[in-house]
């Protein structure tokens, strides 16, 4: 039940706050919205107010607004090619058409961005609890684990060298993947001197970064308050790493040196929000912050049915000072949807294929 319910509050939020961007700024320019709808056709429910019928259709893996004047998802042209009307969409500039397109994902990143700063102002940051031994949990079967180290135990030295703080320890043994190190620990009244060999670990930020070693260590931090424009640095620059650590992704998977089977579909992610809303609230808002981000920026790639798709129509329209045929935009759409929908199959049925495997 909690996976259901954290998946139906990420996926709603994310449609409904991508949706109401195009919206809004369609409204901003006076462009006629016709339809504002939570899923894709056919239409179940809602409600006509003035110009805008506003429902909920039957497959939910998304949403559209339908503006006026314009050829998109819905693929429902109830309009014929001639002069642009005054609040259809082909009638406004190329710029306030860029803005309204744009809008959804504008409003997925921002959305980020606040939440990444409203969990910061409201529920504080992580900072390491002093004494740090006391708040260090040795995970099982790692190299801490099969050296003997042991929770609570509190590390003296790494090489010869003492270690008073948490950094010490991370500064050793971040760099040395591979390498051996002699840790030195008391435990009571007994002490320790065992060898640890770090595993490698990539965290996938960089695609020359040097491996990371990893001894099996966790650290639970605690909560510090943060006032308005500490956590507000704080979400914007967790907001510029997750940008940064999308576009490094997506450059290894096309590159090869990722497995296109590392993307996730909607049972993936909704096992996922599952997992994080047992986290706690602030922990699912977390979730949904990283998921708003992928659906902007995804929506932004030159791909027919996404909005980058459409953006390439008004700048190729811009370049060439003429309308593309509605017909032909409507068969570019069409193979776009294909694209799409082949690539939900192949992801849903990675999903699949990765529960039953675990």
């Amino acid at each position: 039940m909690i996976t259901f319910l954290a998946t139906v509050f990420v996926l709603g939020i994310l449609v409904f706050i991508h949706e109401l961007g195009h919206y809004g700024a369609a409204k901003l320019f006076k462009i006629r919205v016709d339809r504002f709808s939570l899923g894709f056709p056919p239409r179940l429910f809602g409600r006509k107010i003035g110009e805008t019928d506003y429902c909920i259709s039957a497959i939910p893996i998304g949403g559209y607004v339908k503006i006026a004047g314009m050829v998109d998802e819905s693929m429902d042209v109830d309009f014929v090619e001639g002069p642009p009307q005054p609040w259809e969409f082909r009638s406004r500039s190329w710029i306030q058409k860029v803005i309204v397109i744009s809008a959804g994902s504008f409003m997925n990143l921002l959305m980020a961005f606040m939440i990444f700063w409203g969990v910061a102002f409201f529920n504080g940051v992580a900072e390491v609890p002093e004494p740090w031994y006391d708040h260090v949990t040795v995970l099982e079967g790692t190299p801490a684990d099969s050296a003997g180290l042991k929770s609570g135990d509190r590390i003296l030295t790494v090489n010869g060298d003492s270690v008073h703080t948490w950094d010490q320890i991370t500064n050793v043994v971040y760099p040395s993947a591979g390498k051996p190190l002699e840790f030195t620990w008391n435990r009571g009244d007994t002490l320790y001197t065992r060898t640890i060999v770090p595993r490698a670990h990539r965290s996938g930020l960089s695609d020359d970064e040097q491996p990371i070693g990893l001894i099996g260590l966790q650290l639970s931090n605690v909560m510090r308050k943060t006032g308005f424009f500490e956590s507000l640095r704080f979400g914007w620059d967790e907001f510029v790493f997750q940008v940064r650590l999308f576009f490094v992704s997506w450059k290894r998977l096309l590159s090869g040196k990722e497995s296109i089977r590392s993307l996730a579909g909607p049972v993936k992610i909704a096992e996922m929000a599952g997992e994080t809303a047992r986290y706690g609230f602030a922990t699912l808002l977390g979730f949904l912050a990283l998921i708003g981000i992928n659906l902007g920026l995804l929506n932004l790639l030159p791909i027919p049915v996404l909005d980058g798709g459409h953006l390439v129509y008004i700048h190729l329209e811009a370049l060439i000072r003429r309308t593309i045929p509605i017909k032909t935009k409507l068969v570019i759409q069409q193979m776009g949807m294909i694209l799409i929908f082949g690539l939900m199959i192949f992801v849903l049925y990675n999903d699949i294929i990765g529960i039953v495997h675990n």
